[in-house]
């Protein structure tokens, strides 16, 4: 009855969502072709409004099928919920879940003791101290020392970086398969078995957890919450129907360890190791999905600047992976659909950041000198509304707090713009070839 019920509700968001669009679309493109044709002696104002219009119409497309295939993996989900029988307890493979830490002392001992209540009978816990200045190391062995049931191992090594301490718990590991997550997650106790069914299928080589924001704190943090209910998990359940989910996040990837071995472990030259990993299994051919109801906990930045400093690490370590493997994107035939998933990344990360920002800037331009302020607040609207239907449509797929849809007003009113600025000058450094840092994200504690 519950699948039902998330069946039907899907349903009728997917439908308001559908005339919804098509509404707002109609409004947008009779405002902006009227702005087009008042400005018929501006050329280069004619160029800026046409391509508008034209980043609008793809926009449309692109929440439409999201929506549309996130949809239909909803309903693929719930069948095969009821479908799946799972195996008698001795007979599930051995999982091992990797642990990198650096610096992680004020969420380490939380995050092991969470693990030790999964529900899974055959796992084990390897934590790699990545070098750690702080008290991570003696804080993780003390909490392995209070574990009785589940096997806990600590390791210590000279700081490598995030890249370096996965692949040290890919060698040690003992499971046949790997679950890789970070030192502040904290795990829902079904992860292990609604992950480890997806690999009864053998082209399956790894699975996407379903991350969430624990520290909804803020205006910051529940803006935040509401985009990756939104903005993640939304991309990650359409790519999961054809099986190419394009970034396994940091907090929760479920890995065979036999595939993590062949494509050769994360390598050191990305600022996104988790999205260079990904790519590389899809260019080798396995299927990677996405499991909605293996649930990672996080902290998130609380502050602006730690915000901001994460996305701009985010875009440039995700254009350094794309560059990585940029034949694929000329290469349709022998890429197939990696193809599109890269064209696509590049849409996400580069084409709609510097869109938006340049639609702001023109419309208030034409506000300021034309007084068109009407344009300014339409193009406002068009966003705004994609933003609060598809929030409504993930809230209610998602089954989460009703009240994150009305944070897309916040998201749509400055959020995203000053997001996308940040994107904007991270595109443009890496493309300057501009060095960085890697901007660890200090963690407070708050799990």
């Amino acid at each position: 009855m519950a699948g039902f019920k998330r069946y039907a509700s899907a349903a009728i968001a997917l439908l308001l969502v559908i005339a919804l669009s098509g509404w707002t679309y109609s409004m947008v493109r009779d405002n902006t072709a009227e702005a087009v044709n008042l400005f018929s002696g501006h050329t280069w104002m004619q160029a800026v409004g046409l391509y508008l219009l034209a980043f609008i119409g793809v926009l449309f497309v692109r929440y439409g099928l999201l929506i549309l295939y996130s949809f239909l993996e909803h309903l693929e989900h719930l069948t095969g919920q009821r479908q799946h029988v799972e195996p008698q307890d001795a007979t599930f493979p051995m999982v091992s879940l990797v642990v990198p830490a650096y610096n992680e002392g004020p969420v380490i001992e939380a995050a092991i003791a969470s693990l030790l209540v999964l529900d899974y009978p055959n796992y084990e816990v390897l934590v790699v101290d990545d070098g750690s200045t702080d008290d991570t190391y003696d804080k993780a062995l003390a909490a392995a020392r209070r574990s009785s049931v589940v096997p806990v191992r600590v390791i210590t090594k000279k700081n490598g970086g995030k890249s370096d301490a996965l692949n040290t718990g890919m060698m040690n590991a003992r499971g046949e398969f790997i679950l890789n997550m970070d030192g502040d997650t904290k795990l829902s106790p079904n992860t292990l078995r609604a992950c480890i069914r997806h690999f009864d299928d053998p082209r399956m080589g790894a699975v996407a957890g379903n991350v969430k924001v624990f520290n909804r704190e803020n205006l910051w943090t529940r803006v935040q919450a509401l985009e990756y209910v939104e903005g993640l998990a939304m991309a990650r359940k359409a790519q999961s129907y054809v099986r190419s989910v394009s970034i396994i996040p940091g907090p929760l990837g479920m890995f065979r360890k036999s595939v993590l071995q062949e494509v050769g472990g994360y390598d050191h030259d990305t600022y996104a190791e988790d999205c260079d990993l990904t790519l590389k299994l899809l260019m080798r051919g396995w299927h990677v999905a996405y499991e909605p109801t293996a649930i990672a906990m996080v902290e998130t930045p609380s502050r602006l600047l730690d915000l901001l400093k994460q996305r701009y690490r985010w875009t440039r370590g995700i254009l350094q992976a794309i560059r990585k493997h940029r034949w694929a994107l000329w290469q349709p035939r022998r890429a197939g659909i990696n193809c599109f998933i890269l064209w696509y990344m590049l849409f996400e990360g580069v084409v709609w950041p510097i869109s938006t920002v340049l639609g702001s800037v023109f419309f208030v331009y034409l506000g300021l000198s034309y007084g068109l302020v009407s344009l300014l607040f339409f193009w406002w609207l068009q966003l705004t509304v994609l933003d609060l239907i598809s929030a409504a449509y993930c809230v209610v797929v998602e089954e989460e707090e009703a009240g994150l849809i009305w944070y897309s007003l916040a998201f749509r009113t400055f959020y995203i713009t000053i997001i996308d600025v940040s994107k904007v000058f991270a595109t443009l450094e890496e493309w300057r070839g501009t060095t960085m840092g890697w901007g660890k994200l200090q963690r407070e504690g708050k799990l």
